[in-house]
């Protein structure tokens, strides 16, 4: 627990001088109790509880002060509540190396399945996006609080040439920044990186409105990017950039690699390549977002994954100021030690 004004915790010094209030005014009492004559008065004037009971309501008013000199300091305290995160974008893979068998029946299918489950899972005040990328990246579902939209965006996959991770980011990212544009076309996604007119008019349009100070990675709490792919990039962004990118603007990219380490060789007409998953990239873009990288060997791991993700997604660790419980605590003792005060001795403490 901490406190946003620690100073005033020295105002705690006065429970111990009402102690010392208290002890003081029963050692008077029972001297002006001596000075009658008869036992009666001494038993009415020490009150008609005896022991304990004479001594509980004061010692649950003396509690209730010490929680509220506490709720004056503003105590925080770090709990796990309900995560702020309402909009998940996720970045699908379709390039020719999905249609690989190292996963059952396809590295696509079983992404396509385990991306339907987490549609599933979700609650309908979540937003979900749909972004595929191979040589280039598409929006094709914009967020949206229909289910039935973003899997029929789902079960619209098809297989593409060359592999952009680094676009799949940025477009993702721009989904949830719309006012934000990015470089596609070079290795340096942001806006004038790269020596040609795109990058140039970018940043001339930019230049027009200041850019955002970059946060503390991860700590955009209202969206997340999910990205799906074997990892392993052939064209387009750097993809380590658009993850640093995403991470000056705190947003998470939680990364799932389908694939195995050994990969698989596809053959086409007159060619043949080995595609593997490079679950480096992965963890990197991960570890450079705040977010976490999975791996997935088969369709029953990618269905665990994603109700793993959800989890993650729907509770978060936040620390939130609790001063109000502290003052209803103390309430509620004053409250009882009233009521035991006057339930006993028919007078208020």
């Amino acid at each position: 627990m901490a406190f946003l004004w620690p100073e005033m915790l020295w105002l705690l010094g006065l429970v111990p001088a009402s102690v010392v209030a208290y002890l003081w005014l029963l050692r008077r009492r029972r001297r002006l109790a001596l000075r009658y004559s008869g036992l009666s008065l001494v038993r009415e004037a020490l009150g008609r509880g005896a022991g304990w009971r004479r001594h509980l309501p004061p010692a649950l008013m003396l509690l209730a002060l010490a929680g509220l000199l506490v709720a004056v300091a503003r105590p925080t305290a770090r709990v796990i509540l309900p995560s702020q995160q309402r909009m998940v974008i996720l970045a699908m893979d379709v390039s020719g190396s999905m249609r690989a068998t190292d996963v059952e029946p396809n590295r696509m299918a079983a992404a396509q399945a385990a991306a339907r489950e987490f549609v599933a899972l979700q609650d309908s005040s979540t937003r979900i996006g749909v972004v595929t990328f191979a040589g280039t990246a598409l929006l094709t579902q914009p967020p949206t609080y229909n289910k039935e939209d973003v899997l029929a965006a789902i079960d619209r996959f098809n297989f593409q040439r060359a592999t952009a991770v680094g676009s799949g980011i940025l477009v993702s990212l721009q989904a949830i920044f719309p006012d934000i544009e990015f470089d596609l076309r070079g290795s340096n996604p942001r806006p004038g990186g790269e020596d040609n007119r795109l990058g140039r008019s970018l940043d001339q349009r930019n230049s027009a409105r200041k850019p955002p100070p970059p946060v503390e990675p991860g700590s955009y709490g209202s969206a997340a990017i999910i990205l799906l792919t074997d990892g392993q990039t052939t064209t387009g962004p750097n993809p380590l950039e658009a993850a640093r990118m995403a991470a000056e603007r705190g947003v998470k990219v939680y990364t799932v690699g389908v694939g195995t380490e050994h990969g698989e060789i596809l053959v086409g007409d007159g060619w043949s390549m080995r595609v593997r998953l490079d679950e480096d990239a992965l963890r990197s873009i991960a570890q450079i977002t705040g977010g976490e990288y999975f791996y997935a060997g088969s369709a029953p791991d990618l269905k665990k994954i994603y109700q793993g993700l959800h989890s993650k997604l729907a509770l978060e660790t936040r620390e939130i100021e609790v001063t109000a419980l502290f003052a209803a605590a103390a309430a509620a003792l004053m409250l009882l030690a009233a009521g035991l005060s006057v339930f006993w001795f028919h007078r208020v403490v």
